[in-house]
């Protein structure tokens, strides 16, 4: 069956951007305080905790690097998924940030971990979107018809 419309791909889109950039505002506090209804980590130090659990070879400065790097690359990813743009290039970076973090998690954490969450769903779900050939309703859509 052919979508030609793109809502499914939009769909995606916005729900994969919308969850990106729900655990950036989570680890930020903007969510409700660690332990509240709903709050994974609630702050920037329960996330670094949680990061070094995912990352026991990084001492304590380099787990909070690499949690300010995947921070800024969540956010960067969920903006762009909802606005459209470079999907494929993001959507890829997604893939393997989050089938890292769900090997991570399946080391490290246990082998259910990363299925309690949908981890791997994520990683499908954006290969499939990199997989795309047109994004309907993107900034990209829009910047390919000005080039023709």
């Amino acid at each position: 069956m052919k979508n030609s419309s793109g809502v499914a791909q939009l769909f995606l889109r916005i729900a994969m951007g919308s969850i990106f950039l729900i655990v950036v505002m989570d680890r930020l506090g903007w969510l409700g305080a660690p332990g509240s209804h709903g709050v994974s980590w609630g702050d920037w130090k329960h996330f670094i905790d949680y990061t070094s659990t995912l990352l026991p070879f990084l001492n304590r400065s380099l787990a909070n690097f690499a949690g300010l790097i995947a921070t800024i690359a969540e956010a960067l990813f969920g903006l762009c998924l909802i606005i459209g743009l470079k999907i494929k290039w993001v959507a890829l970076g997604a893939a393997i940030l989050t089938l890292c973090f769900g090997l991570s998690m399946a080391v490290f954490v246990s082998l259910n971990a990363p299925f309690s969450y949908p981890v791997f769903v994520f990683t499908g779900a954006s290969l499939v979107l990199s997989g795309l050939n047109r994004y309907q309703w993107s900034i990209d859509n829009y910047l390919a018809g000005k080039k023709v």
